[in-house]
């Protein structure tokens, strides 16, 4: 069974920094792309950063500058560096991965870490 977890996640004031892991288990195939996405109280899910296995990276316009994705030598580890964090930040942070089956993407998602920036 493919597991994702998540760690990393905390109450940080703004302008403060925090580092999310995710590491996958349950599989030995390499995720096609891995990706954060956070959801706020109230809001929808949406993406903060992927990753695909060529390492070409796509982040959403409210992050770019601030956050960094990275994968450990292209496999089943993903980090998120979180810096110049804003209250508007806060929110459930979800990893996320996506193997090729066949003809169509399955995806698996972690069980998420809480983000909590004050101001």
């Amino acid at each position: 069974q493919v597991q994702l977890v998540e760690s990393g996640g905390g109450s940080v004031q703004a302008g403060g920094s925090l580092r999310l892991s995710c590491a996958a288990s349950g599989t030995n195939r390499i995720f096609n792309d891995m990706g954060w996405y956070r959801q706020a109280p109230g809001k929808q899910r949406e993406l903060v950063a992927r990753m695909g296995s060529g390492m070409n990276t796509t982040y959403d316009d409210f992050v770019k500058g601030r956050f960094t994705i990275s994968r450990a030598n292209a496999g089943n580890t993903v980090y998120l560096q979180m810096d110049s964090l804003k209250p508007e930040d806060s929110a459930v942070y979800y990893c996320n991965g996506r193997l090729l089956l066949f003809t169509s993407f399955q995806n698996f998602w972690g069980q998420g870490t809480q983000v909590t920036v004050s101001s």
